[in-house]
Protein backbone atom coordinates (compact mmCIF):
# COMPACT_ATOMS: atom_id res chain seq x y z
CA UNK A 1 0.00 0.00 0.00
CA UNK A 2 1.24 3.15 -0.94
CA UNK A 3 0.78 5.92 1.61
CA UNK A 4 -0.36 9.20 1.21
CA UNK A 5 1.10 12.17 1.25
CA UNK A 6 -0.43 15.32 3.14
CA UNK A 7 -0.10 17.17 -0.06
CA UNK A 8 -2.23 14.33 -1.90
CA UNK A 9 -4.46 14.58 1.00
CA UNK A 10 -5.13 18.76 0.71
CA UNK A 11 -5.31 18.34 -2.94
CA UNK A 12 -8.47 15.88 -3.05
CA UNK A 13 -9.96 18.17 0.24
CA UNK A 14 -9.70 21.09 -2.19
CA UNK A 15 -11.38 19.24 -5.39
CA UNK A 16 -14.05 17.96 -3.75
CA UNK A 17 -14.79 21.31 -1.71
CA UNK A 18 -14.70 23.15 -5.65
CA UNK A 19 -16.75 20.13 -6.91
CA UNK A 20 -19.56 21.04 -4.51
CA UNK A 21 -19.50 24.78 -4.64
CA UNK A 22 -19.53 24.24 -8.59
CA UNK A 23 -22.66 21.96 -8.47
CA UNK A 24 -24.04 24.54 -5.86
CA UNK A 25 -23.64 27.62 -8.40
CA UNK A 26 -24.62 25.02 -11.16
CA UNK A 27 -28.16 25.10 -8.92
CA UNK A 28 -27.84 28.50 -8.13
CA UNK A 29 -27.54 29.04 -12.09
CA UNK A 30 -30.62 27.15 -13.04
CA UNK A 31 -33.21 28.97 -10.80
CA UNK A 32 -31.78 31.81 -11.84
CA UNK A 33 -32.59 31.14 -15.69
CA UNK A 34 -36.01 29.45 -14.45
CA UNK A 35 -36.59 33.17 -13.31
CA UNK A 36 -36.09 35.27 -15.85
CA UNK A 37 -38.13 32.62 -18.13
CA UNK A 38 -40.97 33.35 -16.14
CA UNK A 39 -40.14 37.30 -15.84
CA UNK A 40 -39.99 36.89 -19.40
CA UNK A 41 -43.01 35.39 -20.00
CA UNK A 42 -44.78 37.94 -17.26
CA UNK A 43 -43.68 40.98 -19.58
CA UNK A 44 -45.10 39.51 -22.94
CA UNK A 45 -48.58 38.89 -21.31
CA UNK A 46 -48.35 41.91 -19.66
CA UNK A 47 -47.62 43.75 -22.87
CA UNK A 48 -50.51 41.45 -24.73
CA UNK A 49 -53.13 43.08 -22.39
CA UNK A 50 -51.71 46.22 -22.25
CA UNK A 51 -51.54 47.39 -25.50
CA UNK A 52 -55.65 46.83 -25.88
CA UNK A 53 -56.08 48.45 -22.82
CA UNK A 54 -54.21 51.84 -24.09
CA UNK A 55 -55.87 51.43 -27.16
CA UNK A 56 -59.41 51.82 -25.13
CA UNK A 57 -58.08 54.43 -23.06
CA UNK A 58 -56.92 56.26 -26.09
CA UNK A 59 -60.56 56.07 -27.77
CA UNK A 60 -61.98 57.31 -24.42
CA UNK A 61 -60.49 60.40 -24.29
CA UNK A 62 -61.20 60.71 -28.15
CA UNK A 63 -64.56 60.76 -26.80
CA UNK A 64 -64.16 62.94 -23.96
CA UNK A 65 -62.29 65.70 -26.28
CA UNK A 66 -65.26 65.67 -28.69
CA UNK A 67 -67.66 65.92 -25.88
CA UNK A 68 -66.53 68.58 -24.29
CA UNK A 69 -66.19 70.46 -27.74
CA UNK A 70 -69.85 70.04 -27.94
CA UNK A 71 -70.15 71.31 -24.65
CA UNK A 72 -68.16 74.41 -25.66
CA UNK A 73 -69.96 75.08 -28.72
CA UNK A 74 -72.85 74.52 -26.58
CA UNK A 75 -71.71 77.07 -23.69
CA UNK A 76 -70.71 79.81 -26.54
CA UNK A 77 -74.35 79.41 -27.99
CA UNK A 78 -75.75 80.02 -24.09
CA UNK A 79 -73.86 82.67 -23.71
CA UNK A 80 -74.49 84.68 -26.86
CA UNK A 81 -78.58 83.88 -26.31
CA UNK A 82 -77.53 85.60 -22.32
CA UNK A 83 -76.14 88.80 -23.99
CA UNK A 84 -79.43 88.98 -26.40
CA UNK A 85 -81.30 88.85 -23.33
CA UNK A 86 -79.83 90.99 -21.69
CA UNK A 87 -80.08 93.84 -24.39
CA UNK A 88 -83.75 92.54 -25.36
CA UNK A 89 -84.39 93.79 -21.43
CA UNK A 90 -82.60 96.55 -21.51
CA UNK A 91 -84.40 97.75 -24.36
CA UNK A 92 -87.60 96.66 -23.19
CA UNK A 93 -86.86 98.57 -19.62
CA UNK A 94 -85.85 102.19 -21.58
CA UNK A 95 -88.46 101.67 -23.84
CA UNK A 96 -91.72 101.00 -21.44
CA UNK A 97 -90.04 101.54 -18.23
CA UNK A 98 -90.13 105.24 -17.99
CA UNK A 99 -93.55 105.60 -19.34
CA UNK A 100 -94.90 102.75 -16.59
CA UNK A 101 -93.42 104.31 -13.72
CA UNK A 102 -95.18 108.04 -15.11
CA UNK A 103 -98.39 106.47 -15.18
CA UNK A 104 -97.71 104.79 -11.72
CA UNK A 105 -96.84 107.70 -10.16
CA UNK A 106 -99.66 109.59 -11.85
CA UNK A 107 -102.28 106.88 -10.65
CA UNK A 108 -100.85 107.14 -6.82
CA UNK A 109 -100.98 111.03 -6.86
CA UNK A 110 -104.53 110.70 -8.15
CA UNK A 111 -105.75 108.20 -5.64
CA UNK A 112 -104.42 109.82 -2.84
CA UNK A 113 -105.63 113.45 -4.18
CA UNK A 114 -108.90 111.29 -4.54
CA UNK A 115 -108.53 109.33 -1.46
CA UNK A 116 -107.66 112.05 1.11
CA UNK A 117 -107.25 111.59 4.68
CA UNK A 118 -110.24 112.70 6.81
CA UNK A 119 -109.80 114.78 9.47
CA UNK A 120 -112.05 113.00 12.01
CA UNK A 121 -110.07 109.46 12.01
CA UNK A 122 -107.24 108.61 13.74
CA UNK A 123 -103.88 107.82 12.70
CA UNK A 124 -102.64 104.67 12.02
CA UNK A 125 -100.20 103.59 14.52
CA UNK A 126 -96.98 102.16 12.75
CA UNK A 127 -96.18 98.53 12.22
CA UNK A 128 -93.86 97.02 14.61
CA UNK A 129 -91.80 94.17 13.55
CA UNK A 130 -91.29 91.30 15.95
CA UNK A 131 -87.49 89.71 15.56
CA UNK A 132 -87.90 85.96 17.04
CA UNK A 133 -85.27 85.44 20.05
CA UNK A 134 -84.57 88.98 20.41
CA UNK A 135 -86.13 90.57 23.37
CA UNK A 136 -87.51 94.17 24.17
CA UNK A 137 -85.96 96.91 25.88
CA UNK A 138 -87.58 97.49 29.55
CA UNK A 139 -88.08 101.15 28.53
CA UNK A 140 -90.07 100.03 25.94
CA UNK A 141 -91.95 96.91 27.55
CA UNK A 142 -95.95 97.44 28.39
CA UNK A 143 -97.04 97.36 31.60
CA UNK A 144 -99.77 95.25 33.00
CA UNK A 145 -103.15 95.76 34.27
CA UNK A 146 -101.37 96.06 38.17
CA UNK A 147 -98.42 98.06 36.96
CA UNK A 148 -95.72 95.86 37.10
CA UNK A 149 -93.76 95.57 33.61
CA UNK A 150 -94.28 91.98 31.61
Amino acid sequence: MRTVSGGEVAGILVAVFWAILVSFLAVALARLAQTLKATTKLVADVTDQAVPLLADASAAVRSAQNQIDRVDAIASDVQEVTSNANALSTTVASTFGGPLVKVAAFGYGVRRALGGRKEDAPPKAPRRTVIVGRTVPAARRKRNLRGERD
